[in-house]
Parts: C-alpha cells; structure tokens; sequence
C-alpha cells in the first residue's frame, strides 16, 4: 500500500511545540479529542492512568496535560499535523536525560484522526519528525514500539525503520490477555 501523495495546496502543515504555553486552548481541545477517538478506534496509544476503551474526553485530559506539562525544547517536543485548519494527526518525541542515551530520541503516541486516516498523515508525520529531531534536537537515532500483529510493522519498514526485536507479552490490555511489541529503529535522516 502506498500512501497518497500530497499536492502542495492539500499537504499537511506542520507544527512544532516545544514548551506548554505554546498549547492554544483550541489546541489542547483539539489534542484530545484526537487521542479519545483514536484510543476509541482501537489505537495503541494508552497512556499510563487511561482506562482501557471505552474512553471519553474526561478521562484523556489529564493525560493530556501530563504530555503538554512535561514539553521542553531539550527533552519532549509535539509534531503536529494540521489539514485545513484542524489537527489531523500528533506524536511525541522524548530524549532521555542520561548521558549515554542521551543521542536516542523515542517516538510515541503516533496518531491520526480517523477521519483523516489513508490519507498520508502518519506517515508524513514520521517523515518530518525524523528530520526535526536530527535538526533542532541534535539526536542520532530514533526508536519507538508498536503492538505486533496489526500491520504497523511494514508501515514503519516503509518509512525505512528497522524492526530490531520483539517483546512477547509487553502490554496487557485486558486481565489476562496481553500483546507482543515490535520494537523498531531508525537513523535521524530525511526520506
């Protein structure tokens, strides 16, 4: 599958923000009515104190806030894709503070607005953050999970990530049930 091309008139615009106050409240609205509706999608892409699905906007905000609280332009920056005037897409990426992985940088919370899906959006925004983070945060590499088993790996392998390993069991997303991750990597190069 290839993903569409964007002709310049129709291509997402991108935004950067690197501390919380360059959150607008339309923003932060707009942030997590995409993470509840992904996560109601089925999108892997549950923060640490959300309830699994079911979820409404009350339960993503503070996870929400936690995200926009802990930006700085060092350690965690947002890559937002706007379509006409609505964010049709987000991730994170993190650089971890210790001295000897401080080169890496994680990408998280890759998502796209189900309306926006097929459309390029995840992809686009994994082409542009890895030039964001070699360009403006200085990192070497980027590395990121993905649950196993849905597609996600030839979707990153496309991009020009390598599937590094698997971790068997690595989330549980009901009592007694849990998924593999695949764990990937890639240099901090533009496609």
């Amino acid at each position: 599958m290839t993903a569409p091309l964007h002709t310049p008139e129709h291509s997402p615009e991108f935004l950067q923000i690197t501390r919380p106050e360059g959150i607008t409240q339309d923003l932060r609205r707009q942030l997590i009515d995409c993470w509840t509706a992904v996560v109601n999608a089925g999108g892997a892409v549950i923060a640490p104190a959300i309830p699994l699905p079911p979820v409404t906007v009350r339960d993503i905000g503070p996870a929400a806030d936690r995200l926009i609280a802990d930006l700085d332009p060092e350690r965690g920056r947002l890559l937002v894709a706007i379509m006409d005037g609505t964010l049709a897409g987000w991730l994170i990426v993190r650089r971890d503070p210790h001295p000897l992985v401080a080169h890496f940088g994680v990408v998280n919370h890759l998502q796209t607005r189900p309306r926006f899906r097929r459309q390029g959006i995840g992809a686009a925004l994994m082409r542009h953050v890895r030039g964001m983070a070699r360009d403006d945060m200085g990192l070497e590499q980027l590395q990121l999970s993905a649950r196993a088993g849905l597609g996600l790996e030839d979707f990153y392998r496309s991009l020009g990530w390598t599937e590094v390993g698997r971790w068997p069991g690595a989330l549980r997303v009901a009592p007694a049930t849990t998924v593999t991750t695949s764990l990937c990597v890639s240099a901090s190069e533009s496609t």
